[in-house]
């Protein structure tokens, strides 16, 4: 496998190589724990999964490691508030996260450490960079010296004399430098606390990361992940303190997913558009935020709005069709038609390449429906009972199904999730089944009566009102139109 990774550090994509051959430490930044995470929070969750996936399936042994931030201005913030306790509050919402990863049916991370459970760690940390002369006590705070580190601001290509001019006001006099960071401050009245050589008090957030995974990883790790708005200061002062501490390279290679935005809009909570993954999943469903997350390429923004997920309904729609079709009429036989093979055989070498060129998942996607779309043509080209057809039908499942799991996608079971699909959009649409089923009965006793005009205007009627019907041996069935939004 030669894989290539765009690094942030670079700017360019480079050839994956392990620091230890075989194997891989990887790193997430994970929530800040005081509420219930937003969808925006979860692409890169969703992503580093299909990485870790991939890299596993092509023999690398991964620790994948991503942390809970549960000290935080937020949290104690919201903690109070509420009344409680801030280890209440982080322990509730570290549970939801976890039950909404569960939902996502994604692999578990090796490692979920809390900063809480690592305080010593930083204060080690932090002794040994005041030791360095990296930085320095002033007023029950502790400071890291960027002065101390030539290489700032390598990572986000920010200069530091342009950082300084735009710097105006010092918030805080205490500091050499007013772009000096917070390695531990003293606690407010009421305020969770930890005693240290500098007084009581807790750790900045930037030191948290770094500390965590020293502790865990050691001094240097192949993959660090974040969102595009943690290049900096936050991940840009990992670097600088972890670097500092070690005198080593930290990460590797740097890889950051994008924003999110609704619509033409950004998402955030001062523009009231942030969706809770939890509310998004309620009404839709797990597999369609995974499908959207990753039908975009991880560096480029993704917009999620009502047509972009009916497209996702839509092509999942396709693509679980496909594979309902096949497993019913699968068998291996060991007479799958020649063109099929070589289509399989072209998508299969298609997603690896894709995958190897900084996981372009887009380029992944149109291989899915490249083959899906032969065989809906071999599916009207052949009779049910063809040894032939039966071949490709077990091919084309195994196929899905291998692949799909790489990115955590279509293990659901194809009959239960299409009606799981159909029922979103009657609950959308505010369509009662029962009147549904009527229509359709008013429709079947047209026919037996041969009034076809009767059974055509029944039939519109419920075309009109996004209801597809087929008629089998077995009778009459139905289905939400899933497909007028999808673009494939």
């Amino acid at each position: 496998m030669t894989l290539f990774i765009y690094n942030t550090l670079s700017k360019e994509k480079e050839e994956f190589q392990s620091i230890e051959p075989h194997k891989v430490r990887m790193y997430l930044c994970g929530p800040t724990v005081y509420d219930l995470l937003h969808i925006g929070n979860f692409r890169g969750v969703i992503f580093f999964n299909l990485v870790r996936n991939w890299l596993e399936r092509n023999g690398y042994d991964v620790r994948f490691v991503l942390n809970f931030t549960d000290i935080d201005d937020k949290i104690i913030t919201r903690a109070q508030e509420e009344g409680i306790s801030t280890e209440a509050l982080t322990k509730r919402y570290i549970a939801a996260y976890l039950e909404d990863v569960q939902c996502l049916h994604i692999t578990p991370h090796e490692l979920n450490p809390k900063c809480t459970d690592h305080i010593q760690d930083m204060i080690t940390f932090i002794t040994q960079l005041i030791d360095k002369k990296s930085a320095y006590v002033s007023e029950g705070s502790v400071f890291f010296d960027i002065s101390r580190f030539s290489d700032y601001g390598k990572l986000s290509g920010k200069k530091l004399e342009d950082l300084i001019a735009g710097h105006r006001v010092d918030p805080d006099p205490t500091k050499k430098n007013p772009l000096d960071f917070v390695l531990w401050k003293p606690s407010k009245e009421g305020e969770p606390y930890w005693d240290s050589p500098w007084g009581k008090g807790r750790p900045g957030w930037h030191i948290e990361c770094s500390a965590m995974n020293h502790c865990i990883h050691g001094d240097q790790i192949d993959i660090h992940g974040g969102g595009i708005d943690l290049i900096f200061p936050h991940h840009e002062n990992e670097i600088a303190q972890s670097e500092s501490l070690t005198g080593k390279s930290f990460s590797r290679y740097w890889m950051h997913n994008n924003f999110i935005r609704f619509g033409n809009d950004k998402m955030s909570k001062s523009l009231g558009n942030v969706i809770k993954a939890r509310d998004y999943m309620t009404q839709f469903h797990p597999e369609i935020l995974k499908f959207l997350m990753l039908s975009v390429h991880y560096r480029s923004e993704l917009s999620i709005d009502n047509k972009q997920t009916h497209q996702a309904i839509g092509r999942l729609s396709r693509i679980y069709h496909a594979l309902k079709t096949a497993q019913e009429l699968s068998q291996d036989t060991q007479a799958t038609p020649l063109p099929f093979i070589e289509t399989l055989n072209t998508a299969e070498q298609r997603i690896s390449d894709a995958l190897n060129d900084d996981f372009n998942t887009p380029v992944v996607f149109a291989a899915f429906f490249d083959v899906i779309r032969e065989f809906n043509q071999l599916c009207n080209q052949l009779k049910k009972k063809d040894p032939s057809l039966k071949s490709a039908a077990y091919a084309l499942s195994t196929f899905i199904e291998t692949k799909g799991a790489l990115f955590s996608l279509f293990q659901e079971n194809s009959d239960s999730f299409l009606k799981a699909l159909d029922m979103i959009l009657v609950k959308e649409k505010n369509i009662d089944i029962r009147h549904v089923e009527a229509l359709i009965q008013q429709r079947n006793d047209a026919r037996k009566n041969k009034d076809f005009s009767l059974s055509d205007s029944i039939r519109d009627k419920l075309t009109d009102m996004s209801i597809l019907i087929q008629d089998t041996p077995n009778g009459t069935v139905w289905e939400m139109d899933k497909y007028s939004d999808s673009v494939d």
